[in-house]
C-alpha cells in the first residue's frame, strides 16, 4: 500500500456533475442551476482542475450501508445524484492522498451527513465520507481523518458510520453539546442565534484545537450554508461568514496535514448565497489563503 504523498503540484480540484443542476433536489432545491459556470474567474485559475464527479460503485456503497438499504436506494429517483456526489468525494480524497491535488471543493446533492448504515433522512440518502475513507484506507493503509460539520443539523449519519472508529475525529456543530468516545466524537451547541465572530470562535476552540492535537492525514468539511440569514436553518450568520470559515479551516489544514482539505457542500437552499460563497471559497483553496 502507498503512503499519502506530499502534493506534487499545488492543485485544487473541483468535482461537479451535470446531474446536480436542473432538478429540484430535496431540501436544497436547484441551487446549483448556474454551476459550475457560477464559479467564474476562480474556475480559470491555473491551479484549479475541474473534474466530472464519477459514479461511486455499488461495491463501495455496500462497504458502508446494508444490502437492503442499497437495494432501496437504487430504485429511488435521486440515485444518480447520490452516486455522483459520493463518487466525487471518493475521487477527491484519493487524488489528494496520492499527491495529485492538495485540496478540493466537492459539489454534492442527495448524499451526506444524515445517512446512517441502514437509515437516512433530510435529503442526504447515502454516505459520502464512508465510501471515501474506506477506499482511501484500502489504497493507502491506515489513515486518520478529521471531520468538521458546520451544517445546521446534527450529522447523525456520520456519527453512526464512524462512532467506533478511533482514527476519526468528528466535531459536529448542531443543537446540543456532548462528547463521546474519549473526546473523538463531539457535538457543539451552535445556539439559536450567533454572530459570525462567536461561531468562528467556537470552531477555533472546539475543532481547530482538537485537530491540532489529533494530527489527521486529511480534513473533510461538511459545509452547509443553511445557517445563513434567510435560509431554513438561519442562525443569523452573514454570507461572508462561510468564506471566513473556509479560510480558518484551510489554514488549520496547512498547519496539521500539509493542506489536505476537502470541502463537501451540504445544506442551504439559497442559490444566491451559493453563487456568492463558493467562488470565493474556491479562490481560498487555490491561492492558499
Amino acid at each position: 500500500m502507498k503512503s499519502p504523498q506530499e502534493p506534487l503540484h499545488p492543485a485544487t480540484g473541483v468535482f461537479f456533475h451535470d446531474v446536480f443542476r436542473g432538478r429540484q433536489w430535496d431540501i436544497i432545491g436547484d441551487k446549483f442551476r448556474r454551476f459550475p459556470e457560477a464559479l467564474g474567474n476562480a474556475l480559470s485559475l491555473p491551479q484549479v482542475r475541474l473534474y466530472h464527479s464519477p459514479a461511486v460503485s455499488e461495491e463501495l456503497l455496500l462497504k458502508i450501508h446494508t444490502p437492503r438499504f442499497v437495494d432501496d436506494l437504487k430504485r429511488a429517483w435521486y440515485y444518480d445524484g447520490v452516486r455522483h456526489s459520493a463518487g466525487g468525494c471518493v475521487e477527491a480524497v484519493e487524488k489528494i492522498l496520492s499527491g495529485e491535488l492538495v485540496n478540493a471543493l466537492v459539489f454534492n446533492v442527495a448524499a451526506g451527513h444524515h445517512a446512517e448504515r441502514d437509515y437516512s433522512w433530510g435529503g442526504t440518502y447515502a454516505s459520502c465520507a464512508g465510501p471515501a475513507f474506506w477506499n482511501a484506507r484500502q489504497k493507502f493503509g491506515r489513515q486518520r481523518f478529521a471531520i468538521v460539520d458546520t451544517d445546521a443539523h446534527h450529522g447523525n449519519g456520520t456519527r453512526d458510520v464512524f462512532r467506533d472508529d478511533p482514527d476519526i475525529l468528528h466535531v459536529c456543530f448542531c443543537g446540543s453539546s456532548r462528547s463521546e468516545c474519549e473526546g473523538l466524537k463531539v457535538c457543539v451547541d451552535a445556539g439559536w442565534q450567533s454572530s459570525d465572530g462567536e461561531y468562528l470562535d467556537k470552531v477555533r476552540r472546539e475543532f481547530i484545537a482538537r485537530a491540532r492535537e489529533f494530527r489527521p492525514d486529511l480534513i473533510l468539511h461538511n459545509l452547509g450554508h443553511d445557517t445563513c440569514q434567510g435560509d431554513y436553518g438561519d442562525l443569523g450568520l452573514s454570507p461572508e461568514f462561510f468564506i471566513d470559515l473556509a479560510g480558518e479551516v484551510n489554514r488549520c489544514a496547512r498547519e496539521v496535514c500539509q493542506g489536505r482539505y476537502v470541502i463537501v457542500t451540504h445544506g442551504g437552499c439559497r442559490a444566491d448565497v451559493a453563487e456568492y460563497i463558493f467562488p470565493a471559497i474556491l479562490g481560498i483553496l487555490a491561492e492558499g489563503r
